[in-house]
Formats: C-alpha cells, sequence, structure tokens
C-alpha cells in the first residue's frame, strides 16, 4: 500500500499526501503552498481557533503574514511567542507555553501550530500532545532541516540536562505547511544545518539519491527553487515510507539516526544551541562511517563519499569539544542505548545501514582519533 502520494498542484506547488496507517496527512510544498494550507485548515479544522507557536526570529519575518492569512480566512489567532534557538526547547519552556494555552483558555477542539523550525515544531508538537491530553496540531516549517526531517514523522520533545529529546511523545500533524519562499531568508549556516539532514537522507536512500545530489548541489547552494522543492519532496518520500514501517521507533526507523549518537553526544558538550544540529549530526556521519569500516564491513570509498558529500554542501568538520571518555560518556544518554552498551547506526554502503553495539574499546580507539578529522587519512584501525 502506497504511503506517499505525489500531486502536481500547479507549475511551482505539490501536494504530498502522506499515510502512515495511524494517520494520514497533507503536505503542502512550493511556492503556493500557504493558500492550499489555508483552504486545508478551513475545510477540515473543527474549530476557528487556533494558537501559533513560534520564536522570536520566525515570528518578526513571518508571524504577521501567518497571522493574517489565518485571519482573513476566518480564524482567531492566539500568538505566543519564545525566544530563539535550541536552548529553549526545555522542560521549563514547555511548562511556560502550556501555561499560556490554559490563560488564553484554549480548547480540546481548538489547535496548535508551529512556526519555524524544528526547535519550534518539536517543542509545539509536545505541548500539542499534552495539552488537556491533546489537541489538534498543524505545523508551518521554514527551514531546511525542519522540512525535511522533523515536520515528518510524529516525533515531539523537549531536551534534559541529561540528554537530547529525552521527554516527548508522538504527536502527528493534521496538515503541514512547507513554503519554499521562507528559504530565501535563511542564514548561511542554518541552510547548511539542513542539508547535513538531506546528505543523511541520501546516503540512507543508496546511490540514486546521493548521485541526484551530486549533480544538483551548484543549483542547492544557489537554493534554486525549483530543486529545492524536488530535493525536499525525495526526503519526505524516503521518510514516510521509513516511519510507515515503524511508527513507534522500535526498528527500522532507527536508521534515520545516523550520525546523531555522536551529534547528540557534541551538542550536549559544547551546550545546547551553541553548535548546529546539522554541523553535530555531520560529525557524526563522518565518525559512524569509520566505525562502519571496523564492524559493518563498510569501505573506505564509503568514508570518502560521506566526506565529499559534506564538503559539497560547504559542511566544515567539527572539533572535539573535550577528552573521549567524557564524550563516550555523554554517548551513553543515547536512546539507542540498549543494557547499557552504545548503539550506532553503521553503514556498509549507501543504502544498506545496521544498527548495531559497538564495543566499548572500539568506541574509545575511534573517539581517540576524533580531533575533527577532516583528512581521510585518520581512517580505522
Amino acid at each position: 500500500m502506497p504511503v506517499y502520494t505525489r500531486t502536481e498542484l500547479d507549475d511551482t506547488t505539490l501536494r504530498l499526501d502522506i499515510d502512515l496507517g495511524v494517520a494520514s496527512y497533507p503536505i503542502f510544498l512550493g511556492e503556493n503552498a500557504p493558500s492550499h494550507f489555508i483552504r486545508q485548515l478551513s475545510e477540515n479544522n473543527k474549530t476557528r481557533r487556533v494558537a501559533i507557536i513560534a520564536d522570536e526570529t520566525t515570528g518578526e519575518l513571518f508571524g504577521l503574514l501567518y497571522e493574517s492569512m489565518l485571519i482573513t480566512a476566518g480564524f482567531e489567532v492566539i500568538s505566543l511567542t519564545v525566544a530563539a534557538g535550541e536552548a529553549v526547547k526545555n522542560w521549563h519552556t514547555a511548562g511556560q507555553v502550556l501555561e499560556a494555552l490554559a490563560e488564553n483558555r484554549l480548547e480540546r477542539t481548538d489547535m496548535v501550530i508551529s512556526l519555524g523550525g524544528g526547535v519550534a515544531s518539536d517543542l509545539a508538537g509536545f505541548v500539542a500532545a499534552v495539552y488537556q491530553r491533546g489537541v489538534e496540531f498543524a505545523q508551518i516549517s521554514t527551514t531546511v532541516l525542519s522540512m525535511v526531517d522533523a515536520s515528518v514523522g510524529g516525533k515531539t520533545g523537549v531536551d534534559l540536562e541529561s540528554g537530547k529529546n529525552l521527554a516527548g511523545a508522538f504527536k502527528q500533524p493534521e496538515t503541514i505547511l512547507m513554503d519554499i519562499d521562507t528559504l530565501t531568508t535563511l542564514p548561511g549556516d542554518e541552510f547548511k544545518s539542513g542539508l547535513a539532514e538531506v546528505v543523511k537522507t541520501a546516503l540512507l536512500s543508496g546511490e540514486e539519491f546521493c548521485g541526484w545530489l551530486e549533480e544538483n548541489s551548484e543549483a542547492i547552494m544557489q537554493r534554486d527553487q525549483k530543486t529545492l522543492v524536488e530535493m525536499i519532496a525525495r526526503c519526505i518520500e524516503f521518510k514516510a515510507g521509513v516511519v510507515a514501517s515503524d511508527c513507534l521507533d522500535l526498528g527500522a526507523r532507527e536508521c534515520l539516526n545516523f550520525g546523531h549518537t555522536l551529534g547528540h553526544a557534541l551538542e550536549k558538550l559544547y551546550g545546547y544551541g551553541k553548535i548546529s544540529h546539522g554541523a553535530a549530526v555531520a560529525q557524526g556521519m563522518r565518525f559512524a562511517s569509520r566505525v562502519s569500516v571496523q564492524l559493518a564491513q563498510g569501505s573506505m570509498e564509503t568514508v570518502r563519499r560521506t566526506d565529499a558529500l559534506l564538503e559539497m554542501f560547504d559542511i566544515s568538520p567539527v572539533a572535539s569539544p573535550s577528552r573521549p571518555l567524557d564524550i563516550r560518556e555523554a554517548m551513553h544518554s543515547d536512546k539507542k542505548v540498549r543494557s547499557g552498551e552504545v548503539r550506532m547506526v553503521l553503514l556498509s554502503k549507501p543504502g544498506e545501514w545496521t544498527c548495531q553495539a559497538v564495543p566499548e574499546d572500539v568506541l574509545y580507539d575511534h573517539l581517540r582519533a576524533y580531533d575533527g578529522m577532516p583528512e581521510t587519512a585518520k581512517e580505522t584501525k
């Protein structure tokens, strides 16, 4: 049964219907996506009252635009703003937002809408999942990272001091808007952060997507809208297929954590918000590709391919923030840990992966070799 249906609404806009079994919803992607998104809400929503949760930066750029669209369509809008950055995605902020929803008397039939990137969707989705045991949720994604990764799959959550995304819930959206015009305002580092997740998706997907990225890298870096729409659609198609086979993240969906075991540890050790998620995951993919040579029949060709794809999008290596023992300890907070063993997603080649335990001595040896590892000469034992 198809989990992904692609419909061209016009020359610049796609409708991507996602069917996950437990939930189905449309994604509107492209230049004219906002009008289709508003029409979807107007036709299907049970209420005329929505709460938009945005960070300060995104709210300033796009808040009035989307508020006016919703008001014109007949909705009453409550606007809530939080600080920008990963550091705000925590238990305390979630509590403040929940109190604000209660003070504004949001009801069970009302809706929460996230406006922004992955932080906004994670936080707002978590709040929507727990407020009055669940209210409707929709997303307006404004970054590459949120469009290709955070928006699809229903994972929401906040960070704890012990690790990233350790408190969360599954909450599927009613619909998602991906307005490609918002990417024109995205700072260069944020744009590249999202491209790291695109590279991750391509390596998991296989040779065809990797080759497409290599052929279209120049147009992607120039932010050609038609190319970006196709890139995002390909990422959504792959992730939708993975999520549909494992909606509760109990098996096959683990592949989406390629690069994240070390990546999340780096974010924790640097301090949340001090390093971009994409930069941390990119370093995690460099690291995992090297471990794969030793443990998963990976090859140095895949190591070089991983490095080259990241370098193609100007995603620089990240220096080690701490001692190997400290990094190893931080990696033990990863959600894939079982019986105290660190488990990593490893690639034998693009499109072929496994998730397996990494012996402590092997992990420590690779961490000792890691200090930014820009040279491919830092291969494996």
